[in-house]
């Protein structure tokens, strides 16, 4: 190929234009003629052009101008892929809907830059969302864009805030002992080993909403999670595995809970292997938005202020975690996400869980002022 001074060129053309500016052309990979979406003030900015395009064909990086996908098709297509939770489903599906496709859903994949990114941020800022909802919808942007690059529609992810996707919390709190033991005497009976559970073996609501009978055992004093409720507005109350390896385990629980527990499943548990062990007064499931008029109830005539129910398994974490254990440890017994982590150090928690939980019993028994363990006498938990 020629340029206008009539030298030969290996890759691409430059011509001179009436203007006096320069137009640069070559060849792309599917053998059409490509033109620069721009014009060159000399033929040397020009050349230079060419040469990165040329980079781009050797180094496979090059695109097809022609090909200009929007985001909203591209987002709620990567969207419908994520193996998400159903909770995880509903808040993340929301932080897309109503606070990222609104900017971008027309704007082509490509052309999403770094300063676009920024004002959408400071925006959202702007107008009152809060700093977790956007450090959120940034974390949402910014996976949608990494999964871009790996599919070749952008070279480069926009979303480059240092510090966009975190988000500035209060710690929140954890309860003594006795605090715990406070909070369990307020609520009602049915209710009151649940708190127990929560706080001395950080189990989740919906995976003890989830417990049956036949994952108590009571001769180990262990308690095995196989399966957590959810509930969504779309979906309303689920039931299934947790999501991940990790989720399913086997955690003990303290000695001195292990009377309450007899106690409890003989008067408020569901018979049977697979009855519940959790249930509301009229034998329904357990759900989150009916515990929570309790929850308030309690936490008032306890005297304990703003504390939620998660804030449980932070006490049983922290207390875990005085007792010695490691984060491997801690890992098992809070059911991390993490499935490669679960498989590598599941067996390492074995031979000191119960160990954790005799920790924890050591301070229970401080409470409630006895100096012995409690013989589970060769209960079992069916």
């Amino acid at each position: 190929m020629a340029n206008s001074k009539g030298r030969r060129r290996r890759f691409g053309s430059v011509r001179k234009l009436p203007s006096g500016r320069f137009q640069a052309r070559y060849r792309g990979p599917d053998g059409l003629m490509r033109t620069a979406d721009k014009t060159f003030a000399s033929q040397t900015d020009a050349d230079r052009w060419l040469v990165k395009q040329e980079a781009k064909i050797l180094d496979g990086d090059w695109q097809n101008p022609d090909v200009k996908i929007a985001f909203g098709d591209y987002a709620e297509t990567w969207f419908k892929d994520r193996d998400y939770a159903a909770t995880t489903r509903e808040r993340n599906g929301s932080a897309l809907n109503l606070h990222i496709l609104p900017t971008f859903r027309a704007v082509p994949l490509r052309d999403i830059t770094t300063p676009q990114v920024r004002r959408w941020r400071t925006t959202l800022l702007d107008q009152g969302v809060g700093a977790a909802t956007v450090a959120k919808a940034y974390q949402i942007l910014r996976a949608i864009m990494n999964t871009a690059v790996d599919d070749g529609l952008v070279q480069r992810n926009p979303c480059r805030i240092k510090g966009g996707a975190t988000a500035p919390s209060a710690e929140r709190p954890f309860l003594s002992v006795a605090e715990v033991f406070r909070l369990a005497d307020a609520v009602p009976a049915r209710y009151r080993v649940m708190i127990l559970l929560a706080s001395f073996t950080a189990l989740r609501f919906g995976e003890l909403a989830g417990l049956q009978r036949w994952d108590v055992d009571l001769e180990r004093r262990t308690i095995s999670v196989r399966r957590s409720v959810a509930e969504t507005r779309s979906d309303g109350l689920t039931v299934k595995a947790p999501k991940s390896a990790a989720g399913v385990r086997t955690v003990a629980f303290p000695a001195s809970l292990t009377a309450e527990l007899v106690a409890h499943l003989a008067d408020y548990a569901e018979p049977g292997r697979t009855g519940r062990v959790f249930v509301g007064p009229r034998g329904g499931v357990l759900r989150r938005n009916n515990f929570r008029r309790i929850w308030l109830r309690a936490i008032d005539m306890a005297g304990l202020g703003d504390v939620h129910f998660h804030d449980l398994r932070h006490t049983g974490n922290t207390l875990a975690a005085t007792g010695g254990a490691s984060t491997r440890e801690l890992m098992h017994r809070m059911g991390h996400s993490s499935v490669r982590a679960a498989l590598i150090y599941q067996h390492l928690v074995n031979g000191r869980d119960h160990e954790i939980a005799g920790h924890v019993d050591d301070q229970i028994r401080r409470v409630k002022g006895t100096d012995s363990g409690v013989d589970s006498g060769g209960l079992s938990g069916t």
